[in-house]
């Protein structure tokens, strides 16, 4: 886990959800490791929130929020959830994926 500068925000192609703290964020904050394999995935935790961010482009499947959360998983939930992100978003029933179509 790393935690970042807000100033250094601006400066680079990190993306991912900012999501209001619980069990979705925090199983989010794991199938972020299982569905990103070999990326560096950050999580930065504020108390009522967590911040999980990688370079260029971070994917959640359901299957994975299933398997952390131990229950049915909608991906809505996700929106629900969510506080902010950064990047661009993609999201339909089985994953949703944060992006930049242009790097710095």
């Amino acid at each position: 886990m790393a935690t970042g500068n807000a100033g250094d925000a601006i400066n680079n192609n990190r993306v991912g959800p900012v999501m209001r703290a619980g069990d979705v964020a925090q199983a989010a904050a794991e199938a972020a490791e299982m569905d990103n394999p070999g990326k560096e995935i950050t999580v930065d935790d504020k108390v009522a929130y967590l911040r999980i961010s990688a370079e260029n482009e971070l994917i959640l499947t359901r299957e994975s929020m299933e398997e952390c959360l131990g229950r049915a998983f909608q991906m809505q939930e996700i929106e629900i959830n969510l506080s902010s992100f950064s990047g661009q978003i993609d999201a339909n029933s089985d994953r949703v994926r944060f992006y930049f179509d242009k790097e710095l």
